[in-house]
């Protein structure tokens, strides 16, 4: 059990007193004629009282819809049924009345900048509907979106579920092979995608792509071209069955917007998983569970409320684009961003955030570790007294790299790292605004989240490293796979190693504090000598050294057993000498164990990583075997995988 004594970051009482989540608690005790004093207590009890938890939790949100008399009929995992008799249209909560003027901030790189008021956003959703309908699109119909992080996706997005039709979504940096892999599987009716975007200072035509994916979808009966680089019209004219957005949407008056309410379990999103060892699952989410859990993260995990300003840095390629927009039924401003988060500035972000009041700053371990290292002091160059929290998502955080944001950034600030993912477009554990937070921790389980560490063989630990579970069903399970009519696929992903028990594929730890610590993927788990090691405690090491930007370790099969093999990307000037290889290995064993040691330490010039920007272990695990590498297409960079391919170094 890992226990660290001195807390970063402590609430004050009045802090936690008057945090949604202590209302939450109070209303809770009430309603159930309960006497929960704090927060593993209120967590204990969401899990033995799960249905009256979420049930709760829907009339303290105000939901807007039916709620039916039956919280939930079926425990199975897979197979529960939450509110089998409610009906609900998530676009309904989230263009819900607001005091809050203000629905969205959009700036791509320094080129764009905008804003959208609510009326506004209602105004273009309630055109978009109609057009939709007009088009044929209606309930079950997929739509699919190629978009950069810009208010027209959100008004989309909005419009696509209020009349029951399946969004789902790209990054306009996705390579045709890529987007064809994903949407090939789903027919859309309808692609929205853009004229081109911004990155790095840079204009990029998505025109060629387009002409390429386009005939790839054969289901497609019309394309809706977004100008955000003001070549929409030049664009639309390249391709077959394309409007502009302006064109199309443009001969409709807005009116009230109509919202079809529609089952718990209704399909809200098609999400799509990584693909770097295959072609993507495609994972399909219901709008209430969907809507529960995001409702149960903003306001209650969060903190956040109306008039708050939310940013997520992140692209429509990941699922944190979707919980952001959910962030609108708290009556909160969305505070959009597109392009390099240093381009052209390496400060580019903490700029907006300053400029835009942002109260919650979203972001991923990645980003956050490149700052520390640019050496990047936004407490001393930026004024951010709204700032509250600070999230981080996508890999583990370092302990280090708490340690920088509360001193580089603000010392006031609740910063928690959150775990979850695409599987559940939500989060497994994440913060608490009424607990302490402790360098590399993840604070807490999620509330009515029955998380739990197993050994191989399925047992509890209370210490140690073991596999990441979820014992009982929660709401925000997918509802299964698209084109995986009999669940084997489904099944199989979650549920085969641990029968009715959610398997999450992460390596954790219990804290002594009651949190946890995600070791990195099971599935890229190190296992030398039989001893099964977590890449990321290996990296939290290694990326303290000035000298190394950032590492990737593998298991290579090796001799009849696996050895750890570290490749480093250095920054300009350094060499991998024997002298910065002794001071990794030292650093390793020192912080972690000696059997964390690498046995070779490579110097590479890239590290692939997929679009959402996660490294990928596994494909440069099988490239090393001369494993063939399935999909390419998925990862941001792959052409750094050559760089891995029969390196003669380990050889030997």
């Amino acid at each position: 059990m890992i226990k660290q004594d001195v807390p970063l970051w402590v609430p004050d009482e009045a802090m936690v007193s008057e945090s949604p989540m202590a209302r939450f608690m109070a209303y809770f005790n009430q309603r159930e004629g309960l006497s929960c004093g704090d927060y593993p207590a209120l967590h204990a009890a969401t899990i033995a009282k799960r249905g009256a938890f979420w049930s709760a939790l829907w009339d303290f949100c105000d939901v807007i819809g039916d709620k039916g008399t039956i919280d939930l009929a079926d425990d199975a995992m897979p197979g529960a049924h939450f509110f089998p008799d409610a009906r609900l249209n998530v676009a309904e909560n989230l263009l819900r009345p607001s005091a809050n003027a203000m629905a969205m901030v959009f700036r791509a790189e320094d080129k764009v900048e905008r804003r959208i008021s609510r009326a506004e956003l209602s105004e273009m959703v309630s055109r978009a509907q109609q057009w939709l309908v007009d088009q044929g699109i209606g309930e079950g119909d997929r739509v699919a979106a190629m978009l950069p992080n810009m208010p027209e996706a959100v008004a989309m997005m909005l419009a696509v579920s209020s009349i029951g039709a399946i969004w789902s979504s790209c990054s306009p940096d996705f390579g045709p092979r890529g987007v064809l892999d994903r949407f090939g599987q789903i027919d859309p009716k309808l692609l929205i995608t853009c004229d081109g975007y911004f990155y790095n200072g840079k204009t990029l035509d998505l025109t060629e792509k387009l002409e390429e994916i386009i005939p790839g979808l054969p289901s497609l009966a019309s394309v809706l071209v977004v100008s955000l680089t003001g070549t929409a019209e030049r664009v639309a004219r390249a391709l077959p069955k394309a409007a502009t957005f302006e064109a199309a949407l443009g001969r409709y008056a807005p009116k009230a917007v109509q919202f079809k309410r529609l089952p718990f379990n209704h399909p809200l999103y098609i999400l799509f998983s990584s693909g770097t060892t295959g072609v993507p699952k495609c994972i399909l989410h219901g709008a209430g569970g969907t809507l529960l859990q995001h409702l149960k993260e903003h306001r209650l995990h969060c903190g956040i409320g109306e008039g708050d300003r939310v940013f997520y840095f992140t692209t429509l390629g990941w699922m944190m684009w979707n919980w952001l927009a959910s962030a609108l039924a708290m009556g909160a401003t969305l505070v959009l961003f597109d392009g390099s988060p240093f381009a052209p500035e390496p400060t580019i972000l903490f700029d907006y955030a300053e400029a835009e009041k942002v109260s919650f700053f979203g972001t991923s371990a990645k980003y956050l570790d490149a700052c520390k290292k640019a050496g990047l002091e936004p407490a001393r160059t930026h004024h951010l007294p709204a700032l509250r929290t600070m999230a981080s998502t996508g890999s583990p955080l370092a302990a280090e790299t708490f340690d920088w944001v509360y001193q580089a950034i603000s010392p006031s600030v609740h910063l928690a790292s959150i775990s979850g993912g695409t599987d559940i477009v939500s989060c497994f554990v994440l913060g608490d605004p009424t607990s302490p937070v402790y360098a590399g921790e993840i604070q807490r389980p999620g509330l009515g989240m029955a998380v739990e560490v197993w050994d191989e063989n399925g047992t509890p630990m209370h210490e140690g490293k073991g596999e990441l579970v979820c014992t009982k069903a929660f709401p925000s399970m997918p509802i299964g796979f698209w084109n995986d009519p009999d669940g084997a696929k489904y099944h199989a992903a979650y549920f085969s190693r641990f029968s009715g028990i959610w398997q999450h594929g992460d390596f954790a730890e219990w804290t002594g504090h009651g949190g946890l610590v995600i070791h990195g993927r099971s599935d890229a788990t190190l296992n030398p000598g039989g001893v099964r090691i977590g890449t990321a405690e290996i990296y939290a090491q290694v990326e303290q050294i000035p000298d190394v930007l950032e590492s990737i370790a593998i298991g290579q099969n090796f001799d009849g057993d696996v050895r750890v093999v570290l490749f480093v990307r250095l920054k300009d000037g350094a060499v991998l000498d024997a002298a910065l290889e002794k001071l990794i290995r030292s650093k390793i064993r020192e912080g972690a164990s000696p059997r964390h040691v690498p046995a070779k330490i490579v110097a590479v010039a890239d590290i692939p990583r997929t679009k959402s920007g996660k490294i990928t272990e596994l494909a440069v695990r099988d490239i090393v075997h001369g494993r063939e590498i399935k999909n390419r297409e998925a990862l941001a960079n792959p052409e750094a995988l050559e760089l891995y391919k029969d390196l003669a170094v380990l050889q030997s």
